[in-house]
């Protein structure tokens, strides 16, 4: 049976048009649904104790989808397959270099690129005439992200005929695990073609959890990738190499982090900051409530929080998880990381109109709630 978190690898891309659900879907979502708790489970503050206790929302670029939206106790948010920093945000340009360096919406993996962060290997695995290629990783103690060629006689120029369709090959992956010494990372896994030049290419990236078991992997680690294909009665396991990049982190819990309104209260927690990737732990409350209702869930669920660096330029949303507890919706939001460094943060709750990687207009900015915060020196430069 599926676990809720991974929903996401159930979903198709979402918009206006919504494409009919296939029944292999349709039934890992009946399944995931049915291992859900029942709706008059009460919330608890302690997220070791009552994991699934929870209202959760997942964020990602295309907006927010109720899968679970009636229950009480348990609700995911996905927008599907594509990565929220990926998806259309190749450039239009001959591979020269690393292909991260192409990544256009992603400023921290496009710099990664550009500054030599990438490491380069070789891990293959066939079956019959079905060949899969890692050819680049990288890795900043936040996030695994990874290459994959993908060979094979029904796949032409990032076509993939499942036998029944003619599909993106990004829309032919039924499942994808990551795993370390056995252990299936839970933080979110995310995957999308790597762009109209290199069509047989997908970007994969694995987003790794903030605490526990997935939070303490060392500097260097091999990661279990298995990945299914659709028509393809096999699953394909790489053995992926991958050796940390980064030196310049900054890891911190800001003091006095906050800002309120008449409605809301807004603070940041904790900031872990890494050339590639900014991570900040936030949490907005409802003044003057003791719980919830289904209502102010969804408003809370509307206030998005973009952050600027100290020369104005906002750091590109890449995704996030919150959760609901008492009155407060607490989220753990992942930005990519402007190059050069920034001696502050700007933190501007806003609200949401299309998603939560929207660009922000003016007017969307909830007055009162701006926060600016200084950043110490990273560890390295001491």
């Amino acid at each position: 049976m599926l676990k809720p978190s991974n929903i996401e690898q159930l979903l198709r891309e979402t918009g206006e048009n919504k494409p009919e659900i296939s029944e292999l879907v349709r039934s890992r979502i009946d399944e995931t649904l049915a291992s859900l708790p029942a709706a008059h489970a009460h919330t608890q503050p302690e997220i070791e104790t009552q994991p699934r206790a929870r209202k959760r929302s997942r964020l990602r670029r295309a907006g927010f989808i109720a899968m679970a939206s009636s229950l009480a106790a348990v609700t995911v948010f996905a927008s599907g397959f594509v990565s929220p920093a990926m998806a259309d945000s190749i450039k239009k340009i001959p591979l020269v270099g690393s292909l991260f360096s192409t990544i256009q919406a992603d400023i921290g993996l496009q710099q990664a690129g550009k500054d030599g962060l990438v490491s380069q290997t070789n891990s293959t695995v066939s079956y019959q005439d079905v060949k899969l290629d890692v050819f680049e990783t990288v890795y900043d103690g936040t996030r695994a992200a990874f290459l994959v060629r993908v060979n094979a006689p029904n796949l032409k120029d990032g076509k993939y005929d499942t036998g029944e369709d003619i599909i993106p090959l990004s829309s032919g992956i039924s499942n994808v695990f990551f795993e370390v010494d056995g252990y299936q990372q839970t933080g979110g896994l995310f995957y999308s073609s790597a762009g109209e030049t290199e069509p047989d290419v997908l970007v994969f990236e694995n987003v790794f959890e903030k605490t526990g078991q997935g939070a303490s992997l060392p500097d260097h680690f091999n990661a279990e990738v298995s990945i299914s294909l659709e028509g393809i009665d096999h699953e394909f396991k790489l053995d992926v190499p991958f050796t940390k990049s980064t030196e310049d982190i900054v890891d911190f819990k800001p003091d006095a982090a906050f800002a309120s309104n008449d409605q809301l209260t807004a603070s940041v927690s904790d900031i872990h900051i890494t050339p590639i990737t900014t991570r900040i732990s936030t949490s907005i409350l409802m003044n003057g409530k003791k719980n919830l209702n289904l209502e102010e869930k969804k408003k809370l669920r509307k206030v998005g929080i973009a952050l600027f660096d100290d020369q104005g330029r906002q750091l590109p949303a890449l995704n996030g998880e919150g959760l609901y507890i008492d009155n407060r919706l607490d989220s753990d939001r992942l930005y990519g990381t402007t190059p050069g460094g920034t001696r502050y943060l700007v933190v501007r709750p806003f609200i949401i109109e299309d998603d939560f990687n929207e660009k922000v207009k003016e007017r969307q900015f909830i007055e009162g709630m701006e926060m600016t915060i200084q950043l110490p020196t990273p560890a390295s430069q001491h």
